[in-house]
């Protein structure tokens, strides 16, 4: 088992190319094969393994005794993560692990397989091969879901009107749209928003539709009467049908000097139309 500080070292020396690893062992006749990788599952990064069995010598591989073992141990750093077996007809298992506690971007971890048990045609068990596996920069954060629209028209706060068509999706992933028109001005914000935060208040009653979010707070920058350089703050919330409820605020300014602000509307009920919260769709 390496410590942290070694695999680093040996991952800088892999990526300049001073340094070639090859497995611990070399997989041959009775002896177990692993390949693994560090992926995303449920927001977590995870250490997706598959194990398989020596690749045979009969004339059949698929029936082939000497490949059977009935217990096969998977370890990552010298620790055991995981037990399976090599069955008739694919002699070989797969399954995941989670990544080990403190291994960061760029540092090694061995990922191992022990056939521990004898092999089907009675050769003894205990042959051991692994391989090492660099730590990916991955960002497995998982992604708020759902989206809020206008409700089909015009919603109108504190005398200031937001334009038909406020599609903002909580993941920002792909184009937004958020138009802003009061007293002849304009605010329209670029494709993708800065920062979106979307939340669920169980005190608020959304419904209908129903939806994952009540809430959503965003920052982003657009154009200002056709001008760039401004960032907007708004919240959202959606408190039901039919909109009477239902709460917005907005602050545009300029980016370069905050303090020159050319609409600051305080969160307050909308005087018309409607916010809806729904599950999120396709982007177009």
């Amino acid at each position: 088992m390496l410590t942290r500080p070694l695999r680093r070292t040996l991952a800088a020396a892999l990526a300049a190319g001073a340094l070639v690893l090859v497995p611990a062992a070399v997989a041959g006749a009775h002896s177990p094969t692993i390949a693994a990788d560090v992926i995303c599952v449920d927001g977590a990064e995870t250490v997706a393994y598959t194990s398989t069995a020596w690749p045979g010598e009969g004339a059949d591989p698929t029936n082939d005794p000497g490949r059977q073992n009935d217990q096969v141990d998977i370890s990552i750093d010298g620790t055991v993560v995981g037990t399976g077996s090599y069955d008739a007809p694919i002699y070989s298992f797969s399954g995941s692990a989670p990544l080990p506690a403190g291994a960061a971007p760029g540092d090694l971890i061995e990922v191992g397989a022990t056939a521990v048990a004898d092999w089907g045609n009675g050769f003894a068990g205990g042959s051991f091969t692994s391989i090492w596996v660099t730590v990916p920069d991955l960002d497995c954060a998982p992604h708020a879901t759902g989206r809020f629209t206008g409700g089909g028209h015009q919603i109108t706060v504190g005398g200031v009107k937001v334009t038909r068509g406020l599609t903002l999706h909580c993941d920002l992933l792909l184009s937004n749209n958020l138009e802003i028109n009061w007293n002849g001005n304009q605010f329209h914000t670029t494709e993708h928003l800065t920062t979106l935060e979307c939340s669920d208040d169980p005190a608020i009653d959304q419904t209908p539709p129903r939806a994952p979010i009540d809430t959503m707070v965003g920052v982003g920058t657009g154009r200002y009467n056709g001008t760039d350089g401004y960032t907007i703050e708004f919240t959202l919330v959606d408190a039901g049908e039919p909109g009477r409820q239902d709460r917005a605020s907005i602050l545009v300014y300029e980016t370069a000097n905050p303090t020159n602000v050319v609409l600051d509307v305080p969160l307050q009920n909308l005087t018309g139309g409607n916010l809806q919260a729904h599950e999120d769709q396709p982007h177009r």
